[in-house]
Parts: C-alpha cells; sequence; structure tokens
C-alpha cells in the first residue's frame, strides 16, 4: 500500500523554540488529537501558522513534546523521567492524549507525585501566616475590611463571624499566629505531663498498701475480714487533676468554636479526647460511695486508666512526621496484608513442621511421643514460629532433636526473607510521603502574583480577556449570556464579535465523562486553546482594568468565583471525530 501524497507531505512543528519535522501520515494515526488537526485542510487559519518558515507554533513545554511526537511514530507512550508527574499530565491533556496510554514501564513514575499529593491533601501542614504588618499581603480591599472587620456584602460583622476563625485557629492551627503557638506548646506540655503521670502511678514507689479490717456478716455469722487497698500518693492524683481540666477546657472551646460540629465528633483524635477525659470525672463522683456496686465501678475504672495513654496520639497534631507515619501505614495495607499472609503462611508451615519433627526418635513407650519435647501440639508450635521467624528468640521453647533444629534454621531462614521483602515498599511511601509534607511546609508563602498587561488588538491572548472569568461558571449561566434566546448573547461577556469561540467548550466543560482524569473545565479550556487563531495562553486571573471593559460592567463583578474557559461564536458547529477530543469547525 502506498502513501497519497499528501500523506507524505512532511510538516514543521516549532514547540517552545524547537523544531520537529514529520510526515502527515504519522499524525494522522491518533486521529481526535490535537496534533492530528494539523492535517486537515483548515489547519493553517484554525492554528498558529507560519507561511514564511512553513510551520505550526506551540509555545508548550519543548522536552515533554519530543515524547508526545514519539507516541505518534511508535504507538509506545512513554513518560521523562526528569519531568514531573503532574506537568506531563497537563500536557498530555492540552495535546488530548489520554493518560491511560502511558506503558507500565513508566506509569508509576507518572502517578508516583499524583498519588502522594493527593494522599497528603487530608493532612496536608498549613503555612505559616506572614507578619500582619506585611503591606504585601494584608494591603488592599481584603485587608481593608479585615481592619474595618466589615464582610463583603459591605455590612459589619458580628462578634461571632470575627472571633469564631481566630479561636479556631488559636486551638486548631499552631502557625496562625504567636498566641497559637503558646497554646500549642502548653497543650503538649500537658500531654507530656499527663503521660508522665499515668506512667508514675503504676510504681510501687509512689503506692502504698493498706489494709483494712470489714465486718462482713454472712446470714446469723458474723467475720472480721482483712481487705488490702493500693493507694497512690496523692500528689499523682492532683497533677492528673490538672491536666484533665486543661483537656476539658481545650476541648470545650474547640466544641464551641468548631465551624463543623458533625465532623468535630467524628475525628479519631476528638474522640480520644473524650474517653480519656470522662473515667477521671466518674471516679471522683464515685470515690465518695460506699456501696459494692460503687467499688466495683472505681476497680473497672482503675482498669480503664489505660486509655489515658491513647493522649500520645495528639502528638500528631504538631508534629508532622507522626502523621506522615499515620497516612503511611494507611497507604501500605496491601503490603502490610500481604506481609501478614507471609508471616501466618509460614507459621502453620512450620509449627507443623516442628510438631513432627521432634516426634523423630520419641520413646516407644510414651504413647504421646511429647513427653521428651515442649511442642505438645501445633498450637503451641504457632507462638514458636512467630518467635523464630521475627528472629525474636525468647528461648522459652526449643526443638531438641536434630530434626527439629534443622527445622529451626529454615524457619529463621525463612522469616528473615518473608520480612525482608515487603519492608522496602513503606519505607519508601514513608521517604517520598515525608520529603513532600516537608516541602509542602517549607515553601514560602506565595505574595503578590504577576498581573498580566492588558492584551493588545492582534496580540494571541486579544480575543479573550474575561477567559478566566467564566470558567467555573454554571451552565445555566453560561447559556443564558452567552446563548441566549435566539442563540444571541444576551450579556456583555460576548462583547464585540472578535473572537471566534462558541459554545462547545461550554458543553465539554460540564461533561461528566471527559477524557481526562482532571477537572473537566481545565481541559476543554486546554484544548480550546489552539482552537481559535488568536489564542495563545490562559490569562491570570489577575489583570489590568484595560482588559475587563467588555461592557458597562466586568465579568469579575457579576461572577467573582469563576475562572476561565474558552467560548466559540454562536455561527459555529461541532462535529465528532474519531477519538475522544471535540473539534470545531468554522465555515
Amino acid at each position: 500500500m502506498t502513501c497519497s501524497a499528501s500523506d507524505s507531505e512532511k510538516i514543521v512543528i516549532n514547540c517552545g523554540g524547537i523544531r520537529h519535522e514529520t510526515y502527515r501520515s504519522t499524525l494522522k494515526t491518533l486521529p481526535g488529537t490535537r496534533l492530528s488537526w494539523l492535517t486537515e485542510p483548515d489547519a493553517y487559519s484554525n492554528f498558529d501558522y507560519d507561511p514564511k518558515s512553513d510551520e505550526f507554533f506551540f509555545d508548550r513545554h519543548p522536552a515533554t513534546f519530543a515524547f508526545i511526537l514519539n507516541y505518534y511514530r511508535t504507538g509506545k507512550l512513554h513518560c521523562p523521567g526528569d519531568v514531573c508527574g503532574p506537568l506531563f499530565e497537563e500536557e498530555l491533556a492540552f495535546w488530548g492524549i489520554d493518560e491511560t496510554d502511558v506503558e507500565a514501564c513508566c506509569w508509576m513514575n507518572y502517578r508516583q507525585h499524583r498519588d502522594a499529593e493527593e494522599a497528603l491533601d487530608s493532612f496536608e501542614t498549613p503555612e505559616p501566616d506572614a507578619p500582619e504588618d506585611d503591606p504585601a499581603l494584608t494591603g488592599g480591599a481584603d485587608g481593608d475590611l479585615k481592619r474595618l472587620c466589615m464582610q463583603e456584602d459591605g455590612r459589619r460583622a458580628t462578634w461571632w463571624e470575627v472571633w469564631q476563625p481566630k479561636m479556631w485557629a488559636l486551638f486548631e492551627d499552631p502557625y496562625s499566629s504567636k498566641y497559637a503557638r503558646y497554646v500549642a506548646f502548653g497543650s503538649l506540655f500537658f500531654i507530656l505531663l499527663s503521660i508522665s503521670t499515668f506512667c508514675l502511678e503504676t510504681h510501687e514507689a509512689f503506692n502504698t498498701i493498706y489494709n483494712k479490717t470489714e465486718t462482713v456478716i454472712i446470714g446469723n455469722t458474723t467475720r472480721d475480714e482483712i481487705v488490702y487497698e493500693v493507694v497512690t500518693d496523692g500528689w499523682l492524683t492532683y497533677v492528673e487533676g490538672v491536666c484533665v481540666i486543661w483537656f476539658t477546657i481545650e476541648v470545650m472551646l474547640r466544641v464551641i468554636f468548631c465551624p463543623d460540629k458533625a465532623e468535630f465528633f467524628r475525628s479519631a483524635l476528638n474522640i480520644i479526647d473524650f474517653v480519656a477525659i470522662v473515667p477521671f470525672y466518674l471516679e471522683v463522683a464515685l470515690s465518695g460511695l460506699s456501696s459494692k456496686t460503687a467499688k466495683d465501678v472505681l476497680s473497672f475504672l482503675r482498669v480503664v486508666r489505660f486509655v489515658r495513654i491513647l493522649r500520645i496520639f495528639k502528638l500528631t497534631r504538631h508534629f508532622v512526621g507522626l502523621r506522615v507515619l499515620g497516612h503511611t501505614l494507611r497507604a501500605s495495607t496491601n503490603e502490610f496484608l500481604l506481609l501478614i499472609i507471609f508471616l501466618a503462611l509460614g507459621v502453620l508451615i512450620f509449627a507443623t513442621m516442628i510438631y513432627y519433627a521432634e516426634r523423630i526418635g520419641a520413646d516407644p513407650d510414651d504413647p504421646t511421643a511429647a513427653a521428651h519435647t515442649n511442642f505438645k501440639n501445633i498450637p503451641i508450635g504457632f507462638w514458636w514460629a512467630v518467635v523464630t521467624m521475627t528472629t525474636l528468640g525468647y528461648g522459652d521453647m526449643y526443638p531438641e532433636t536434630w530434626s527439629g533444629m534443622l527445622v529451626g534454621a529454615l524457619c529463621a531462614l525463612a522469616g528473615v526473607l518473608t520480612i525482608a521483602m515487603p519492608v522496602p515498599v513503606i519505607v519508601n511511601n514513608f521517604g517520598m510521603y515525608y520529603s513532600l509534607a516537608m516541602a509542602k511546609q517549607k515553601l514560602p508563602k506565595k505574595r503578590n502574583k504577576h498581573i498580566p498587561r492588558a492584551p493588545q488588538p492582534g496580540s494571541p491572548n486579544y480575543c479573550k480577556p474575561d477567559a478566566l472569568a467564566m470558567a467555573t461558571a454554571s451552565p445555566h449561566r453560561l447559556m443564558g449570556n452567552v446563548i441566549g434566546p435566539g442563540m444571541v448573547g444576551s450579556g456583555s461577556i460576548m462583547g464585540t464579535g472578535d473572537c471566534p469561540l462558541a459554545q462547545e467548550e461550554i458543553i465539554e466543560i460540564n461533561r461528566a465523562d471527559s477524557k481526562q482524569n482532571g477537572d473537566a473545565a481545565a481541559n476543554a479550556a486546554a484544548l480550546a486553546n489552539e482552537d481559535c487563531p488568536t489564542i495563545d495562553q490562559v490569562l491570570g486571573d489577575e489583570r489590568s482594568p484595560a482588559t475587563g471593559g467588555l461592557g458597562s460592567t466586568t465579568s469579575r463583578e457579576r461572577y467573582p468565583h469563576d475562572r476561565a474557559c474558552f467560548l466559540l461564536s454562536t455561527g459555529e458547529f461541532q462535529r465528532t471525530t474519531d477519538g475522544n477530543v471535540r473539534k470545531v469547525l468554522s465555515f
């Protein structure tokens, strides 16, 4: 089969200043993608084409484009090892390539950082706030509103609206202010003091044994019995009482000023607070009673004192490493299950082997054949197998025959190999999560963002001054303002007809089955970037006042919470290609 003249024609693509040359037939191998659109007749008018140099220009990452183009040539998509996974993910979204096409050898490298960031989202350490006198952060309208205690709608904020977030941050965010740091240090001190008191209460030097004589009446018989009672030194009880008072005040204030009460009571750390406090108050309330029921309850409460040790988990609020450890254990659940399965199989096998190995050479007159050994049955061998496979070796049980010693050697060797296999995966997870957590914690706080100048006529961004203000607008708002009755824009968003953009991207933004594994609005906006011959890059949300003059009211004022999208003029229609990417044609 011979290629046609058009298929053998070469196309020059300038990506980020680096020229790439390939055949038209190569770009047709993945229909429905952005590069495949370059092979269509209207590509010279829909893309940034330079007739002098006979090349298409894309202002994208040049290093990743080589891997994208190589995918068209070989049919295999590999991820560069020196490029961050999220960056390559954005490039795939722009070029219209599904991330599931990444080869298996590069998939872990591609998803490593994204998976780690998703795991860290739930416990990301808040960044320390800048000093209050920093004009770069407190200036402007937002700073004026905070100083005047005014809301965005102009009304004066109530006492609760002003102090609720401050008090909540005081106990929840140690980085919010210097007073929050003092509270955090105080909480840390009382946690350590309470745990130390709990440990000292069990030492015999701080316990005194008293004997009491009680009269016991049984029927018509009365007799005296001596009852021994262990009493802890009073000063330890007073210290514990002070700690409980601190924890009680802390919990009450956190409950009062918590913005989400339901989420607060679902937190494991908050449940630990309640469980550790309640037994102390019950013990104090019942200590003056002399009934048998009260004494039984007191005995039970003394047993459940161990829940106070759970306060050690509250340290996770102050140490990032402890939170990383907890999330590492949750993220390594599969590895732990694999370790447990390996260990269980080894324990079962070697416990059975040692049971029968120890019976070799037993006394013929012994009906049980177990008088000379400690391995009376297989369940007892489970304990020996666990101790041996974990290389603890307590020495309470050991084989006494040559066959049993051989089984013991194999058991120890198998334990070392079995436990060593999943551990490196868990260690790598902890190292990756901890490095990312430290990087986020040490990341400097972003100050004033760069505000691009107003696009000039003829510039790549001239036709989309309000792009960012429209990205997340609701479908009803977009259809009402852009398409409107009679397919004519009813609001000032459309402005003039300078930009050849249409409602196709509005529909694509809200598609639940977007081909990319990310924000549908971001993907649709990226794919619309080159559909307009005068569009280059997405503008930032901060822009010059001159860019908002498409009507009497800017879109920022109308939609303060909206971001960027791209709109095609209503005179255009959509056509579905063979791939998952929507292509827009104009005529």
